[in-house]
């Protein structure tokens, strides 16, 4: 109740706008207005241990960009609305969500987590625990701009360790840009005690797109 109180409060202080474009939306639930949101692209389910919801392109592009590198971090809630439908087929598979960590420099540089604030609600929607450092981040990696999978995968080498709590345990590692899939190649190697790990991103990108490098 106190939480639809406080949103309300947000929309009449200042209305919802699209997360890409800024026009008009009906409600907070969904971050795109309705010009932008059919310009999104659904991922059908193929791989059940690595999903993405989306394509990464356009308005969807748009909203990352400005969660992760202008500081919306308020973005969060409704782009991880996209990622609960293909969370749910991992109902009674999964123990712990988690997400892809940040080193704490960039953590300090950002203030926030943009993949820790998109798992939050994917965690509450099946009803299970968030794991905030069930992943630390041990080292930062070099620029991965231009850089291939195999080129990525060895700059990440290393980069992540886990916490003896992930022993034995199913994990849902949740990330907001797939892109050569390295980064959370990295996170599953790290979670080797795991009985199960399965990662999920917000978005897919092709390696090969250049507005895909920075991400």
């Amino acid at each position: 109740m106190r939480h639809r109180l406080w949103n309300g409060l947000l929309e009449l202080l200042a209305p919802p706008a699209c997360a890409a474009c800024d026009g008009a939306i009906e409600a907070r639930a969904w971050v795109f207005c309705a010009a932008c949101e059919p310009l999104i692209d659904r991922i059908a389910a193929s791989s059940l241990h690595d999903g993405d919801a989306c394509v990464f392109g356009g308005p969807l592009r748009d909203a990352i960009h400005r969660l992760k590198y202008r500081g919306q971090s308020e973005l969060a809630w409704g782009l991880a609305q996209w990622l609960i439908e293909p969370a749910q087929a991992l109902i009674g598979k999964v123990d712990v969500v988690t997400a892809v960590p940040l080193h704490a420099r960039r953590l300090r540089e950002r203030g926030y987590n943009q993949s820790l604030l998109l798992a939050r609600p994917v965690a509450q929607a099946l009803e299970l625990p968030l794991a905030r450092r069930l992943l630390v981040r041990v080292r930062g990696a070099s620029a991965q701009v231009g850089r291939g999978r195999a080129a990525r995968r060895q700059a990440l080498a290393g980069s992540f360790a886990a916490a003896p709590a992930a022993r034995g345990k199913r994990v849902l590692v949740i990330d907001d840009v797939r892109t050569t899939g390295a980064t959370l190649d990295e996170a599953r190697r790290a979670l080797h005690e795991a009985a199960a790990v399965y990662t999920l991103a917000l978005a897919r990108a092709d390696a090969m797109d250049p507005d895909a490098q920075m991400f």
